[in-house]
Parts: structure tokens; sequence; C-alpha cells
């Protein structure tokens, strides 16, 4: 109640203060900023002062590229180079970490504002999302041990066919032609990369298909799932809850696939203890990536982060190229970068497509 009370009601209510009193000097007495405002204030002297917000943004964009490259990277390394087979298990790590970090930046950091899960329906939605979450990324770290970075990525680049295709089979929505017509590009790029890649491998090409199709159909089944504004959730916090569900959902696969894989890990970092450093740090820039992905949101846009999204795929491949020196060819490069193109005329058309539609 004591912050309810303005400066302009205390002043009219204290005849020293009040515009009527002859006797005193009237002090004006600005109103008390709200909120938003105090905090964006202490913000920008607090670390505005070290760099200017354009630099912070370009930090967080940077980070962002590192985070997600970054994990792609490790993920190729421990799966395919260092011999650690187990992508089941480093996919529940991923979710560990996730759960933890998400905890500590939402209850402590307060980086955004804590959400409980309201009713047992809500929390089915959120347990099938998570569903969905674990086999895409399972399947996604498991093409990794046969499919070189360049062609995952260019794979993975196919994720707005998908999207379009189940929200025509799920929802019956309708894209324009236009928009449809930019697929084709997409389609087509992948089947000049995929004829022409000199490490195909038929296993690792159809999980990757199916981690692709999952990431679409997940953000579909989100769509429909978390309509209203009593169940929508930020993404921070779908996070928090979605990570344990996937670790729980990964664990009896784990057990059951890769048998005991903890005595196994125990024994080899007992030999080697870098790989509990390549472990914990796969975990943590696992987490980073959502994180950054958030940030940069926030900083600028999602139409942004599509873009930089597009972009990503293709310097992912290039800097995967330079390290693992995998073989490519003409025709594969041609394949993804037709793909690429495809992906950015599918944008474009969905934007023009909007603003046709308001």
């Amino acid at each position: 109640m004591v912050e309810a009370q303005t400066w302009t009601t205390r002043r009219m209510s204290n005849p020293r203060l009040s515009e009527t009193s002859a006797d005193h000097q009237v002090l004006d007495i600005p109103a008390t900023p709200p909120g938003d405002v105090r905090n964006n204030n202490s913000y920008t002297v607090g670390f505005g002062s070290f760099v200017s917000p354009h630099i912070f943004t370009a930090l967080i964009i940077a980070s962002w590229y590192l985070s997600n490259i970054g994990v792609l990277l490790l993920n190729k390394y421990l799966l395919s180079f260092y011999g650690y087979r187990y992508p089941i298990f480093l996919t529940m790590l991923h979710m560990i970490s996730c759960a933890v970090y998400s905890y500590v930046a939402i209850h402590f950091l307060e980086l955004v504002p804590i959400q409980h899960i309201l009713s047992r329906k809500q929390f089915l939605k959120i347990f099938a999302l998570s569903a969905i979450f674990s086999f895409s990324v399972v399947c996604g770290n498991t093409s990794l041990r046969y499919l070189p970075v360049s062609f995952n990525q260019a794979i993975g680049a196919t994720t707005p066919f998908f999207t379009a295709i189940f929200a025509f089979l799920i929802t019956c929505k309708k894209e324009s032609a236009e928009v449809y017509c930019a697929l084709m590009p997409v389609v087509f790029g992948i089947v000049l990369a995929s004829n022409s890649e000199p490490l195909f491998h038929l296993f690792g090409f159809l999980v990757c298909v199916g981690s692709t199709a999952g990431r679409a159909l997940k953000s579909v089944v989100q769509g429909i799932l978390l309509t209203s504004e009593a169940e929508k959730l930020h993404s921070m916090n779908l996070l928090l809850y979605m990570a344990p569900m996937s670790a729980l959902i990964l664990l009896p696969f784990t057990l059951y696939i890769e048998g005991n894989v903890a005595a196994t890990t125990i024994e080899k970092a007992s030999e080697d203890r870098f790989v509990l450093f390549l472990l914990l740090g796969n975990a943590t820039v696992a987490y980073l990536v959502n994180l950054t992905n958030f940030l940069v949101t926030k900083h600028t846009s999602a139409l942004t982060l599509q873009v930089l999204g597009n972009a990503k795929a293709a310097v992912a491949a290039v800097v995967s190229v330079l390290i693992f020196r995998n073989p490519v060819t003409v025709m594969g490069m041609t394949g993804f970068a037709v793909t690429i193109m495809g992906v950015v005329l599918y944008s474009e058309a969905k934007k023009r497509s909007k603003v046709t539609t308001h």
C-alpha cells in the first residue's frame, strides 16, 4: 500500500508540500518511475557502462553461434572419433544438465519469472512434447556417429519442409502456392547432396531425417497443445519441465540398449580423465544452446534468429570440414547451397504470406 501511494498524493495530503500553502515554497517532486523503467536504468548503469547495447547483442549472437557449432563438433568428436558410442546416454546427460542449469537460471539468477504447471492435463501435454523432443535429440546425436557434420546440417536445414507437412496433416493448415514452391529447392538440394555424399550412410541418413522430422513435429504439436493463455509457458520454463521428463523417458532406453553405460563411463574415466571434461563440457554447451537461443530472441527478434539459423548451418558445415577433414564434392556443396537458398526463399514467402493475410 505504501508503494501504491505516489509522490503526488503524498504532496497533496501534506500541507507543507501542498500547492495551496502560501507560506511555504512548492516542491516539485517527480513522480516515482515504474518498476520496468527502474530496472532498465539500473541495468544500463550496471552493465551499459562497460559495453554498449550493440556490442552486447553482438556478443550474445556470437555466443549462440559458438554454442550451436560447439555442441555439434563435441558430439561428433565424442561419438565418432573418441569412441564414446552411447548417443542415448549422452542425450540423457544433456537433459540432466538442462534441468539443473534451468533451475539455477530461473530460481537463483531470476532470468525469467517462474511459471508452474497448473493441471494434470497440462502436465501430460508437456510430457508428450518431452517424448517427441527426446526422440529428435537422440536421432540427431545418433546420426553424428555415421554422418559428417556438414551433411547432418544439410539434412537439418529441411526442417521447414517437414513443418509444412505436419501442419497440413495435423491441423489441415494450407500455405500459399508461393510457400510450397519455395520448399521444392529445399528437397531438391538434399537429393543432390545425398547422391554425391562420399560418406553417405543409409542408417545415419534415416535417423537424421527422423531427427529433423521430430523437431518439426515438436514445433507443430507445441503450437496445438499449449494454446490457451493459462497453459502457455516461457521457453525457459518449458525447458525446465521438459528436460527432467526427457531424462526419465531416456533412462530405460539407455539401460536396455546401451547396457550399464555408467559403469563403462567410470571405467573409461579411470583410464582417461579427459572423458569427464568432454562430457561435462558437452552437457554445459548443450544448455548454452538453449540459453543463448532465448537471449538472441529477446534482444533481437524471432525473424533475426531464423535468418541467423540459416547461416549457422552453412558455417557449421564449413567449420566441420576444416576440423575433421571429411571429403566433400562440388555436387554436394551445390546441393547444400540449393537447400539453404530454398530455406531463405521459404522464410521470405512465409513473411509475405503473413502480411497478405493480415
